[in-house]
């Protein structure tokens, strides 16, 4: 059975291989970006089960990378879970705006991050039973 393709898509070298350390200890394939345009060819080469996306990105930040990718209906059921240092209420409404599916707050530690996917990718599961 193939693993499940997670993209972790964050400025911060520190963050991105935190993430792909505590995620493939999860036993997921991990996909990294380090912006948005970078994140969107990663989405279309890789199709992930799921995307942990920064807010603050240069060049693309994470509000407009969550909104392009959840414009494509091959991506738009994707979960989206935005990353971001500042665990602010009008952050998670703004993520929200865009599609994003939640939104956990760095630094995270591993049992936080793998709940997550697991949390999302169960809820995803049950969608597409139904």
């Amino acid at each position: 059975m193939p693993k499940t393709r997670v993209l972790v898509i964050d400025d911060s070298n520190t963050i991105r291989r935190s993430a792909e350390i505590f995620l493939k200890q999860g036993g997921y394939d991990v996909f990294l970006a380090e912006d948005g345009f970078d994140a969107l060819s990663k989405v279309n080469d890789h199709a992930p089960a799921l995307i942990f996306c920064d807010i603050l990105m240069p060049r693309l930040d994470g509000y407009q990378t969550c909104a392009i990718i959840k414009r494509n209906s091959r991506y738009a059921d994707v979960p989206v879970i935005m990353l971001s240092s500042k665990d602010g209420l009008f952050d998670k409404a703004r993520g929200r705006m865009v599609g994003s599916q939640d939104y956990l707050t760095k630094p995270f530690t591993k049992d936080q991050l793998l709940e997550a996917v697991r949390l999302h990718l169960k809820e995803d599961a049950v969608v597409s039973q139904n």
